[in-house]
């Protein structure tokens, strides 16, 4: 087989990718290691960014996101009982950002996918990429038994943290940078109303904890638990006690209670591979770079990487041009940084973490809360990266 580019992981960066592509008349051939009902059931993050949107606008896939997603012009910030609002809209000069599930993202891309019978190869084993720093590299895989080959101009390494993309750089060209969080995050989904139409993120002496949501009939929870923490541990009446301590009073006794449907533990982590581009491979996504879910900033990234590598591969193939392409690993990387700023921000700001400077780093965040609150240029700075810095 041959294609133009090959894209691995057929997550929401792979597949937003193809249909950028596609509608470019650039062909492409998605390969996913993974069947398309585990895709499908995977339950991520759904805070988007005005830039996401727009992004899923000009690929031709936001109806549904436009009609059912949930804009949100605020946050709320709980410390000391107390509920902080922090005004997006009117401290960003009217941006916001919208609520719309992953899974529900995944949905319109694949549909959008087979509408344009594109090509999308799943359950792929063995995926190995060859000759990436060639002009002519190729990809490997199995399936059903079968040995496979597709020869294309470049590969989009959209796989994940775990994929195969990113362990194909030469290790004396890769350039990482990593640091992990001493605690996790212990998410519950439930059939249940939200507690609060804006997301709620409280920083208590028990721990951090998340109010989420869905939609208005589903809602998403989260709290602070160690590292050793397993699923046994926490029934759904210990979840939702221990929820209910570390909000306010108020917001607790509003808290509507229900069987969990998905619960999970994610550890918190910063990466950032330095080295998206060798030869004619991009790394793009959760095989480039991971945020603490803090900042609601994994699927943004993302984004913003489809963003810079899908213009500069159009402009490669209407114009010859290469620059876009030589361009992408500082334009993409500046952006993520600046990701990872905020992000590690927020999770120092809002989490208890364990104390080994004798109460300083403790000292340290209720005097950065209480700053954040009195002083209207600080939540300026918060608003501006929660909607999302330009992608240019």
């Amino acid at each position: 087989m041959k294609t133009q580019v090959c894209i691995i992981g057929a997550g929401p960066s792979g597949l937003l990718l193809a249909q950028l592509l596609h509608r470019a008349g650039i062909d492409c051939v998605v390969l996913e290691k993974s069947s398309r009902a585990h895709v499908l059931g995977r339950i991520r993050a759904g805070v988007l960014e005005t830039g996401f949107c727009d992004l899923m606008r000009h690929a031709g896939v936001s109806d549904r996101m436009d009609s059912e997603g949930q804009i949100h012009e605020a946050i709320d910030i709980a410390f000391r009982g107390e509920r902080h609002r922090i005004d997006l809209a009117a401290l960003t000069g009217g941006r916001t950002v919208m609520v719309y599930g992953q899974t529900e993202l995944q949905h319109d891309l694949f549909r959008a996918r087979d509408a344009m019978d594109g090509t999308t190869i799943t359950e792929a084993g063995d995926v190995a990429l060859h000759n990436i720093d060639s002009a002519a590299p190729f990809v490997t895989y199995t399936k059903d038994s079968a040995d496979f080959r597709i020869d294309c101009d470049f590969i989009a390494g959209c796989d994940g943290y775990h994929g195969v993309s990113r362990k194909s750089i030469p290790a004396d060209k890769l350039v990482s940078y990593e640091k992990l969080y001493p605690v996790g995050w212990l998410g519950v989904l439930s059939e249940t109303p939200p507690v609060s139409k804006e997301l709620i993120y409280s920083n208590h002496e028990r721990g951090f904890s998340l109010c989420s949501l869905r939609s208005d009939r589903i809602s998403r929870y989260y709290i602070q638990v160690p590292l050793d923490t397993t699923l046994e541990d926490w029934s759904d009446e210990r979840f939702w006690e221990e929820l209910k301590r570390r909000l306010p009073d108020e917001v607790a006794r509003s808290l509507i209670t229900g069987p969990s449907i998905e619960k999970s533990i994610a550890p918190l982590r910063s990466f950032v591979c330095d080295t998206i581009n060798v030869g004619r491979l991009f790394l793009a996504g959760d095989a480039a770079h991971i945020v603490p879910p803090t900042g609601a900033k994994g699927l943004n990234t993302a984004a913003s990487d489809i963003y810079f590598l899908s213009r500069g591969l159009i402009d490669y193939y209407k114009s010859g041009q290469e620059d876009g392409l030589k361009s992408y690993p500082a334009k993409a990387l500046a952006r993520v940084w600046k990701a990872e700023r905020f992000s590690w921000w927020m999770t120092l700001l809002l989490h208890r973490l364990p104390d080994n400077d004798g109460g300083f780093s403790r000292r340290m965040q209720e005097a950065e809360l209480e700053y954040l609150f009195a002083s209207k240029a600080a939540q300026t700075a918060l608003a501006e990266n929660y909607v999302g810095l330009p992608f240019e």
